[in-house]
């Protein structure tokens, strides 16, 4: 199964997103969003910025 945004609103009443992996472990959660439509921003902005995005490790230490 493949991985999925879940869109829930919270006790503030406002719109969240979390990306669910397909064994249904929760990867990441946003932040909140005032309306919904401002949340499916948020998720295309995921989606459009994090297909090639590169890891930026600075817990390593330089040498």
């Amino acid at each position: 199964m493949a991985g999925k945004f879940v869109i829930t609103k919270d006790r503030r009443g406002e719109f969240r997103f979390k990306l669910v992996a397909g064994n249904g472990q929760t990867l990441a959660v946003s932040e909140g969003y005032t309306t919904k439509a401002a949340c499916v921003n948020g998720i295309e902005s995921v989606r459009k910025n994090a297909s090639d995005a590169t890891v930026d490790d600075t817990t390593m230490a330089a040498v």
